[in-house]
Order: structure tokens, then C-alpha cells, then sequence
């Protein structure tokens, strides 16, 4: 055999296999290239984590949550459009963290949660006008913090959580022109606390959470309009897709739904988007700044944000708005 033949197989025998794992590795680049973040204005106040917000007329807020020292009630009101921070009335129930939200007639309502001793149970309305809280009708079951919270044309939603003996799964629904609860029946899934919610149009998406120290995989939409629960496909899926963990952020930007960040036996950054029309899940660029559990989410729609949060003992004060459909950059 020609050797000069022979040694330029061998180069090329040995050169293939690594053009094939370039190839692959920067396919699976690609993959997770998709969505953007961007580092917007930081919160003003006190880093925290466990705090509620809401979106109302294009001003998101932060109210409550932990700083690792004090149970907070100073609130905050960011300008979408202005990148910009602007504290306004303070939360006049007790400082606690854990609590849930919703908005209903251009309202903030703000309520249950934990103040370092006991669950609580009240609840309490902003005006945005008025830049004022003032009480509602308690929640009427058992108080409760990490629950979730949401919102359909004429009534606010609260539900699951745990009284700090049991974990719970009941749902309950609040009239603000009689200020008053009744309980929705119908939903089948599992007990849980520390669980996500996103709303796209009026589907509530409620999944994730934890109970008896194991994450729970189940995910459901409820139609806010006819008040029924329809479970949708587990959030894990050995070869395509895993999206469960509790202590997460949920939002919705121009009809997908968003999961980001949380714990899963550790603290997590991954992303993932759903896709109400055909119930599939689709892995996006990790949240770029540092790990973390317990942050909070807002949109208008069309811009989501995730922001605060802990990582450990590190409480963090910093946002980042998504944009999950541009091509990833490291340098914005």
C-alpha cells in the first residue's frame, strides 16, 4: 500500500469523528440560543425574595416578601415603558412574604402569606388612583402562604398553598362587588404548595409545586369564564422536556406561556415556554444573571420580566425583561 495514502486516511479518520462533535455541539447550541434577556432597571428598595406583584395600566408592582433579616411592606411600581422605579403606598396589613395576587377592575389585591410566626389570612385591596390599600373580606378558609393567585374579567382566584400543618387544594373565588368568597369546585389535581401560574387570554395555566417533599409533575388550565379545570400533559417527558420544580416564575408574552427559574432538589435557571395550541413545552436560554428560587414575574402582554429572588442567603434586587423568540446575545 502507498504509506503516504495510508497516513492521509488515518488523518482524515481521525479528523472526521471530531468534525461530527463540532457539528452536534453546535447544533445543540443553536437549540438553546433561542430568547433573549435583558438586564433592565434594578428595584430601588430592598432586595427580597417571596414577594407578590401585579400588572396594572402598564405599571408593574412589587409588594411584601423576606429580605433575610425583615418581613417587608414597602411597594414598589415600575414604568414598563420608562425603565424606571417609583415607590408608592406601602402595604398596610402585616409585613409578610408568601402572599398571592391578583388584579380585577384596575385593583391590585394582595393577600394571605406568612410573617415569620403564623399564616395569615387577610386580604387587601391598592388603588392605583389613590395610591391606597385598604381591607377586604379575609380569606374565609384556613390562612395560608404559597398559594397561588389570578384573575378572570369580573373575579379574582386564590388557591392551594399550605396552613403550615397540611398542604392544600381547594380553590375559591372573590366578587369584588360584594366583597365576599365562594369556593370553585371541579379541580382534580394533587395538593401542593409554592406552585406557578401564567394566564393567556382567560386560560389560567397551573402547574408545578410541591407536596410531601416531592415536585409534582401535573399541569391544568382553568377557563376563568366557565369556571372548569381540564388537566393538560405531565410536565415531564423522559426524552423531550422536564419542566417541573416549585418556587418558580410564571408569565405570558403574545399567547406562550413562560416557567423560569425555581428549585429542583437545587436551585434551577432554566426556561421553558408552552405552547397552549397544541400543549407542548420547549426549552429556552437559561435565565442569564445568578441562579435563583422565590423570584416574582410580571407582562403586560407583551414584555415579561422575572426579578428578586434568593440564591442561598444572597437576597437579590435585579430584573431582566425576556424576549423569547431573538436569537441569544451575550453582550446586551
Amino acid at each position: 500500500m502507498n504509506m503516504k495514502k495510508f497516513n492521509g486516511f488515518k488523518r482524515i479518520s481521525a479528523i472526521l469523528p471530531l468534525m461530527v462533535l463540532l457539528v452536534a455541539c453546535g447544533s445543540d447550541d443553536d437549540d438553546d440560543s433561542i430568547g433573549n434577556w435583558v438586564e433592565r432597571s434594578s428595584l430601588n428598595g430592598k432586595a427580597r425574595s417571596s414577594a407578590v406583584s401585579f400588572v396594572i395600566d402598564n405599571k408593574g408592582y412589587i409588594s411584601t416578601g423576606y429580605d433575610g433579616d425583615d418581613y417587608r411592606v414597602d411597594t414598589w411600581q415600575y414604568d414598563i415603558s420608562g425603565d424606571y422605579w417609583v415607590q408608592v403606598a406601602d402595604f398596610t396589613g402585616t409585613a409578610r412574604s408568601s402572599a398571592a395576587s391578583f388584579v380585577v377592575g384596575g385593583k391590585g389585591y394582595v393577600g394571605t402569606g406568612y410573617d415569620g410566626t403564623n399564616e395569615l389570612g387577610d386580604f387587601f385591596k391598592y388603588d392605583p388612583d389613590a395610591n391606597s390599600w385598604s381591607q377586604v373580606a379575609d380569606f374565609p378558609d384556613d390562612p395560608r402562604r404559597g398559594g397561588v393567585g389570578f384573575a378572570g374579567t369580573s373575579y379574582g382566584f386564590f388557591g392551594s398553598g399550605t396552613d403550615g400543618d397540611n398542604d392544600r387544594k381547594d380553590f375559591w373565588k372573590y366578587d369584588p362587588s360584594l366583597d365576599n368568597w365562594t369556593e370553585v369546585v371541579g379541580f382534580g389535581g394533587g395538593k401542593r404548595h409554592d406552585a406557578t401560574t401564567f394566564t393567556i387570554d382567560n386560560m389560567v395555566y397551573f402547574g408545578t409545586g410541591v407536596s410531601n417533599s416531592t415536585y409534582l409533575t401535573d399541569f391544568w388550565s382553568f377557563n376563568t369564564d366557565t369556571e372548569v379545570w381540564t388537566r393538560l400533559e405531565e410536565l415531564d417527558d423522559d426524552d423531550d422536556y422536564d419542566v417541573v420544580r416549585s418556587n418558580a416564575a410564571g408569565f405570558a408574552i403574545n399567547g406562550y406561556g413562560y416557567v423560569a427559574c425555581g428549585v429542583y432538589s437545587s436551585q434551577i435557571n432554566s426556561v421553558w415556554e408552552y405552547d397552549p395550541s397544541n400543549d407542548t413545552w420547549e426549552e429556552k436560554t437559561d435565565f442569564e444573571l445568578t441562579t435563583r428560587r422565590d423570584p416574582v414575574a410580571f407582562s403586560n402582554g407583551t414584555q415579561g420580566y422575572v426579578l428578586l429572588g434568593r440564591n442561598g442567603t444572597s437576597y437579590l434586587d435585579d430584573m431582566m425583561e425576556f424576549y423569547p423568540f431573538d436569537e441569544y446575545d451575550d453582550e446586551d
